[in-house]
């Protein structure tokens, strides 16, 4: 039996101790119970206060950015820059273009030669036959689809064009005009808007696979997409993927700043969800791929996948392969860290990748894959929107701020110009190649200027305002006003003429040492160039040696009023004519744009077009504002204009611009030179079947340049029209200009005559001159084909007696 514990005193008193602390509360505890901590009311007060700011601040805050997005979305989403357009190229049977020159414009446009032409933007060639599609555009009399059509050509011209599909022939068909470049808006933005639905569906389906495959999925923020980053992050050790969706890049790109901080992640994330709201996804990627920011071309950031294609490519977006539709892409990521040209083999592994993902999304199947994988990147040389004209350009700027009312920039209109790409290329090259040689006789600093202008209609083919035609400075061709020199004596020559019963080729003008004085009793002495007097020669070798003294004393009997008069109706503000002898010489200044009308409208026989550069003006919505419809007025007798036109011919074979003869014999080109006084300024005017070319050279400082106009301007000229290959000079003779007989004596004076030894056209107007000896136009054309047939006639006898002989033998 065990023995009993009995707990001794001081266990006791320790068991009542607990007891009493446990069960019964101690006479303090039981009076004061213990009370709970309680907040400060003023700190409940300051955190609701901080809820309810905080609510109304980020309410304010969406309020306020709801509005932004909705008055940009709703209004005028981006300034858009004015696209500027070449000539269009019509083809239709009889026109003067050859199989060469149709040839020559679908390379400007970057057609691709194929054995058979399926695809818009293809063409094909065999014997004065081209096959091409032409590529769908909106012209400016609205848009057009693509076009399957067969060019067929004489030597000289079209011969005649069939639809392809139907094969039945056609009146004419417009080729689309080159792309120039664009009149930028008030930013630094560029684009070329392109509808989402008008986008090849690769593209987007690359973009989606690539940037944001839950895009559809999502309201404008992926959870989703952000924590797969971090996981990819996590694991690399560095920052490889982003989590941001095409609708938080969309924000980004279109409102905010590139600041890196979280208060501007959250405003992107705040607005995409806002941008997702309240717009359709169609809607967002629509802006998005006209907002995407893909390079950086000089001062103008080049935005959207449309004017992304033309910069990278030189092409437009519907007719790039899959693998360049991939690498832009895969530029989105970072156009500088992928720019093709400086690191390609960069960006050849970007777009693989692309391509990769859109394999793995089934937007590419896996043969597809691997023929993209193995093309090249299929750059253009170097980066560019377009090879901008800048001199050309600011003439087109001034034409549309004086011609189309209420014009801004950044509206997106559509600019049609009058600017031939095929004579802009090659004068800019001509320019290139010939200052360089002239200035190691001139000195350097030289300069020049150049307008080309359609002979008939005055639309103006191409401008180059200095030494440097790609150089956007001093645009000399319209501002530059310098003296004309001897470029003025046609002007004199064609008032004379217009005096048919005073003044003809055949006149003769005095050649010898002169003084005039004026009215203050001052003395002008004129000289010749070679300083030499001939005594008397006739009025056409004077204007085609270009004779000083002779030109004076023809200016002086003419009249200086009547002068002037035939320069205003030319074309020249009368206002910047001095009335004064010196003239007559070209000692008064004038732009190459203002001599080039004035020669344009003797060019034409005497009927003036205003010289353009801008054809036409078309708006967002298709609404032309502005178009120019090429017309003529008869300002200058075309029996006058034509004998000038006949003497600037005498110029060419057997005047100051001989050396044009020599190297083109057959062209039959116009042209005159002219120099001012010192040798400050040099001119040449050339004139062909197409164009009238007006080429100025001299120095900034006026100073003096060791060059005349034969010697320098014709010789640009001449580099220039041999590559553009001339369109002969053939002139219609007008009513009453019938050929005269005439005999030269000793002295070199010329009289009609019955037994002369040379013919010159003169003007009949009243029949007067009937009785003496002269040959009707259409009797000359008959005597002359009398000619030929009695020349082959013994042509063929002679060979006929060639064969008898052998026969014989």
């Amino acid at each position: 039996m065990s023995k009993q514990h009995t707990p001794n005193e001081s266990e006791q008193k320790q068991a009542n101790v607990a007891e009493n602390h446990t069960t019964t509360p101690s006479s303090d505890t039981a009076k004061t119970p213990r009370k709970k901590r309680r907040v400060p009311k003023w700190v409940k007060y300051t955190c609701l206060i901080g809820v309810l700011v905080t609510g109304a601040g980020l309410t304010k805050m969406g309020f306020d950015l709801n509005q932004e997005i909705t008055d940009k979305f709703e209004g005028q989403l981006w300034q858009l820059p004015s696209v500027v357009y070449a000539r269009e190229l019509t083809l239709q049977p009889g026109a003067m273009i050859r199989y060469e020159d149709l040839i020559s414009e679908l390379k400007v446009l970057k057609y691709r030669k194929v054995n058979k032409p399926t695809q818009p933007g293809e063409y094909s060639t065999s014997r004065l036959k081209v096959e091409f599609i032409r590529r769908p555009f909106e012209f400016r009399d609205g848009p057009q689809e693509a076009r399957h059509v067969i060019a067929q050509f004489d030597y000289s011209k079209v011969k005649r064009i069939i639809d392809a599909e139907s094969n039945k022939e056609l009146g004419y068909v417009s080729v689309e005009p080159k792309m120039l470049g664009m009149l930028e808006a008030k930013t630094d933005e560029q684009r070329i808007y392109r509808p989402m639905d008008e986008m090849p569906q690769p593209l987007i389906d690359a973009l989606i696979a690539t940037e944001d495959r839950d895009f559809y999925q999502h309201d404008g923020i992926s959870p989703t997409a952000i924590a797969r980053a971090f996981i990819a992050n996590l694991k690399a050790g560095k920052t490889v993927q982003g989590g941001s969706t095409l609708t938080q890049q969309l924000a980004k790109n279109m409102f905010l700043s590139s600041e890196r901080s979280l208060w501007r992640k959250f405003r992107e994330a705040y607005m995409a969800l806002i941008i997702d709201y309240r717009y359709s996804k169609d809607q967002i990627l629509d802006a998005y791929l006209n907002q995407v920011y893909l390079a950086q071309s000089g001062r103008d950031a080049v935005h959207g996948f449309e004017l992304g294609a033309r910069f990278y490519f030189g092409l437009p977006l519907t007719e790039l392969r899959v693998d360049q539709q991939a690498l832009l892409v895969g530029l989105v990521k970072g156009p500088s860290y992928y720019n093709p040209w400086r690191y390609p083999e960069r960006a050849e592994h970007r777009r693989d990748l692309v391509l990769k993902l859109m394999m793995e999304n089934g937007a590419l199947d896996k043969f597809d894959y691997k023929k993209a994988i193995k093309q090249d990147l299929g750059l253009q040389a170097k980066g560019q929107i377009s090879n901008r004209q800048p001199a050309y350009f600011g003439q087109l700027e001034r034409e549309v701020e004086n011609k189309v009312r209420g014009y801004e920039a950044g509206q997106g209109l559509r600019l049609f110009t009058t600017l031939d790409p095929r004579s802009q290329a090659m004068v800019e090259q001509s320019v290139k190649k010939v200052i360089p040689t002239l200035e190691a006789k001139a000195g350097n600093e030289l300069e020049t200027a150049v307008v080309v202008a359609d002979r008939m209609t005055g639309e103006i083919r191409a401008i180059v305002g200095g030494s440097r035609p790609s150089y956007d400075g001093f645009n000399r061709a319209v501002d530059a006003k310098r003296q004309i020199g001897s470029v003025v004596k046609p002007a004199i020559y064609l008032a004379a003429l217009e005096m048919p019963e005073r003044f003809s080729l055949a006149t003769s003008l005095q050649d010898q040492p002169l003084t005039i004085r004026g009215e203050n009793g001052e003395k002008w002495s004129p000289r010749n160039y070679d300083r030499k007097y001939r005594g008397e020669v006739p009025l056409y070798r004077a204007l085609a040696k270009s004779y000083n003294i002779p030109t004076v004393n023809l200016g002086m009997a003419v009249g200086l009023d009547t002068v002037i008069d035939t320069m205003g109706r030319l074309g020249i503000n009368e206002n910047e004519i001095p009335k004064l002898p010196s003239m007559l010489l070209g000692a008064f200044t004038l732009t190459p744009l203002e001599v080039t009308q004035m020669y344009q409208t003797i060019a034409n026989g005497g009927n003036r077009s205003e010289l353009t550069a801008l054809s036409a003006v078309v708006d967002k919505d298709g609404k032309i504002l502005y178009q120019h419809l090429p017309t003529s007025s008869e300002m200058v007798s075309p029996q006058a204009a034509w004998l000038t036109m006949f003497t600037l011919q005498k110029v060419v074979t057997e005047g100051t611009g001989r050396y044009l003869n020599s190297v083109l014999p057959s062209s039959r080109l116009a042209g005159k030179t002219g120099t001012s006084d010192q040798g400050r300024d040099s001119w040449y005017v050339g004139v062909d079947g197409r164009e009238v070319v007006t080429i100025w050279m001299g120095r900034d400082d006026n100073k003096a340049v060791k060059l005349t106009g034969s010697s320098g301007p014709l010789r640009l000229y001449t580099d220039y029209v041999q590559h553009r290959d001339p369109e002969p000079l053939v002139l219609p003779v007008p009513s009453h200009v019938v050929d005269f007989e005439y005999y030269r004596d000793q002295r070199g004076v010329l009289a009609q005559s019955c037994t002369g030894n040379m013919y010159l056209p003169t003007w009949d107007p009243n029949n007067n001159l009937r009785e003496g000896c002269m040959i009707e136009p259409v009797e000359q054309v008959q005597r002359g084909v009398k000619t030929v047939e009695k020349g082959v006639k013994e042509g063929v006898e002679q060979v006929g007696g060639f064969f008898k002989k052998l026969f014989d033998w």
